[in-house]
């Protein structure tokens, strides 16, 4: 799931049985509209199940690799890849396999989706990887490049067999190589992915300011240089926590800022400490893991620290529960949300375990996760130890979330939170099922009556250079100007490619900025473009936000840097001005808003309503449900239409109309607590209840038998126009 501009969502599911059809077979790709809560399918050739993606420079996603082809129940397709282990194709869903795919695709408008530029590239005889990459790693470096690291080379539950005596390749099981998109050579081997073997899926990747990667997995940590395949060790995970797939602690780097002197530093939490045994091997656990809790711990690294000093591991507060797959959400106020995930078990699906033989003997179908945690917390990294968390005020989603849960930052600053299927194929009566509902988390922050509306804010900005102007009218906020202005940042946040519990690419970074008051209320605030170093926030599309007090505005799209693969031009920082303050100058935003500190209390209440978002019984804090998913992992699919919208079913919650998100002006928010989950509408009412239907479905595909792979093809529609197949 990635936001591709401030009209639509775009969301990827894995091949299955979903009811939504395109093209004669289930849909598995959708866009959906932000403003209209509606959705259209999107025709998808290969099976992305399980891939990774990331933004490239020109404001287009990439996605990257993902699983054979199936068929009905999570099965191998009937035309079978050499070997008769995996498929090319299933002529019931048909799928073509993803193991090698590179789909590209350019946002556009919601009014614009039907135009032939605007749809999926998805040509594995045109464009591929070299290797089979299924769970693997990527990140940008600061040309734009997309590094791609590791991965299985078909489905399993760990990258292993066991005992682990061939921690290289696993028989050809495993791909322990990484390569660069656009391709720069030859897939080279990691020794760090043999290092890490068994637990090494969706390695945690963050590019450093130097140019080197930040790379976790396992336990083990490193600085690796892309340019020489150097590895520098780091200190392992302390306390034998993993955080990688299938453990999925919740992973980010924590926002940049002029305080921090835009220093890295990555957090973790949760994950699980399983002893090494009981991850298993490819087919399953060697442990019931939903009876073991998962870690509420966190730690911190940072790997370059400006002093010179060495790299060290530092435990912070715990997470206010244990959980495995939750993922951190940057909010546009400094702030880190965490959501979804379990706090018993770990990610991933299974038929069995070592101890649970067969399927009746799973309590919770095929989930390996149980209690899910619907309660949102809140980081603040800022805050004095003892102090981080907080969920005061926060509702608790009935919803479970667990594995293929996703999550993701509106352009409105409101968090979309969708998906969950621990399933091999679509499964809508078991205790945890294919979840088509999607929901909508509201921070405390929408308490405000009133929030910023800023003008003349950039549509690209640069690595340094000229300082830029934005203003702020005086409806924008309430009381004193000059506190109004000295309690104003400037927010950069990109909200990544997200899946499985992480957000690739995901950062935050404050702009510098100083201010003018002016006698009219307004202020002009004089903003740094970003830190002349693209290895701190990499080449392509972001959301600018000006936050007043606590509370941001609507983000505006722009694009960082030349819009292209290469070198990024930079230039030394401008200075900015000095502040200038006026006395006796205040704004002319009623009640509580953007100008008055306690606008962000998690406990106030307000009478007016909002143009960007329907929020069922009025609740901030809360989380809402806003529409229907017919593929599993994202917001809804509907069939493609654009008409007359859709009759609401009877089991929706009442919804207040909305106007278009991502628009700049004044965000009044209805009455409220202090946050609100909103439901998307959904016929499927099926919870977590344990009178729940186990599913029937007959085959893992999970093997330990060694796979072979077929030579790659090689075509870049970053350049170049092709036919889709």
């Amino acid at each position: 799931m990635f936001l591709g501009n401030d009209e639509v969502v775009y969301v990827l599911d894995k091949a299955e049985g979903n009811a939504a059809q395109i093209n004669g077979h289930p849909a598995w790709g959708s866009a959906y509209s932000i403003a209209g809560r509606t959705a259209q399918t999107m025709d998808v050739v290969t099976n992305t199940f399980c891939a990774s993606g990331m933004h490239l420079p020109n404001g287009s996603y990439a996605t990257f690799g993902g699983n054979g082809a199936v068929s009905p129940g999570g099965n191998i397709g009937n035309v079978l890849a050499p070997g008769g282990y995996s498929a090319t194709y299933d002529t019931t869903y048909q799928d073509y396999s993803g193991s090698k795919s590179i789909r590209i695709l350019n946002p556009c408008k919601w009014d614009d989706l039907s135009n032939t530029e605007c749809q999926w590239f998805d040509n594995a005889t045109l464009l591929s990887m070299q290797k089979q990459r299924w769970y693997s790693a990527a990140e940008p470096l600061g040309n734009g490049t997309v590094a791609l690291i590791g991965g299985f080379v078909e489905g399993g539950y760990i990258n292993r067999n066991w005992p682990n005596t061939d921690p290289e390749y696993e028989g050809g099981a495993a791909e322990p190589t990484y390569e660069f998109y656009p391709t720069t050579g030859n897939a080279t081997v990691m020794n760090f992915m043999i290092k890490t073997s068994g637990l090494n899926s969706y390695a945690h990747t963050f590019l450093m300011p130097s140019g080197k990667m930040f790379v976790q997995a396992n336990l083990s940590t490193m600085l690796w240089d892309p340019e020489t395949n150097q590895e520098t060790d780091l200190p392992d995970m302390p306390d034998d926590i993993v955080r990688v797939y299938p453990a999925s602690g919740a992973t980010a780097m924590m926002p940049l800022t002029p305080a921090n002197n835009y220093t890295p530093s990555i957090l973790f939490c949760g994950g699980s400490d399983m002893p090494d045994y009981y991850w298993g091997n490819y087919s399953w656990p060697f442990y019931n893991t939903w009876t073991y809790p998962a870690s509420a711990r966190c730690h911190y690294i940072t790997p370059e620290p400006a002093d010179g000093s060495d790299p060290t591991y530092v435990e912070v507060d715990s997470m206010p529960k244990g959980r495995t797959m939750g993922q951190f959400i940057h909010l546009p106020n400094g702030q880190m949300l965490v959501v979804n995930g379990g706090a018993m078990g770990t990610a991933g699906f299974s038929k069995q375990t070592l101890y649970a033989l067969s399927l009746d003997q799973m309590p919770y179908g095929e989930s390996l996760a149980a209690d899910p945690v619907g309660q949102p917390a809140i980081y603040d990294p800022t805050a004095s130890n003892g102090s981080h968390w907080s969920t005061d005020g926060l509702d608790t989603s009935s919803i479970a979330r667990v594995y293929h849960s996703s999550a993701i930052l509106l352009p409105d600053a409101s968090v979309l939170i969708a998906g969950s299927n621990p399933n091999l194929d679509v499964n809508t009566s078991t205790i945890y099922p294919t979840q088509y509902q999607s929901e909508v988390f509201y921070p405390p922050y929408f308490n405000a009556t009133t929030r910023p509306s800023p003008e003349n804010m950039p549509s690209t900005l640069s690595y340094g250079g000229d300082y830029f102007d934005v203003q702020i009218p005086a409806s924008s906020y309430s009381g004193s100007a000059n506190d109004a202005a000295d309690n104003t940042t400037v927010w950069l946040i990109r909200p990544g490619w997200t899946t499985h519990a992480m957000n690739m690419g995901q950062r935050s970074m404050q702009l510098n900025n100083t201010y003018t008051v002016n006698s009219n209320g307004t202020i002009t605030l004089h903003v740094s473009q970003l830190p002349p170093n693209a290895n701190l926030f990499q080449p392509g599309p972001a959301m600018l936000f000006v936050t007043m007090s606590g509370i941001p505005s609507n983000g505006t799209f722009v694009l960082i840097g030349t819009g292209d693969f290469g070198t990024q031009p930079t230039s030394a920082a401008a200075t900015l001005p000095a502040n200038v303050q006026a006395d006796n100058v205040s704004g002319s935003a009623p009640g509580s808003s953007a100008g008055s500190t306690s606008a962000s209390s998690s406990s106030s209440k307000t009478t007016s309503t909002s143009h960007t978002g329907a929020i069922v019984g009025g609740i901030v804090g809360a989380v809402a449900v806003v529409g229907i998913l017919g593929a599993a992992f994202g917001v809804y699919v509907a069939r493609r239409r654009r008409a007359a919208a859709q009759a609401k079913p009877a089991s929706m919650y009442a919804m207040s109309s909305v106007g278009g998100a991502g628009a700049l002006g004044r965000r009044d928010v209805r009455n409220s607590d202090s946050s609100a989950f909103v439901p998307l509408q959904h016929e499927n009412k099926s919870m977590w209840d344990a009178s729940g239907n186990a599913s029937n479905i007959s085959l893992s595909p999970y093997h330990d038998e060694p796979r072979t792979g077929g030579p790659s093809g090689e075509f870049d529609p970053y350049y170049q126009t092709a036919q889709r197949r």
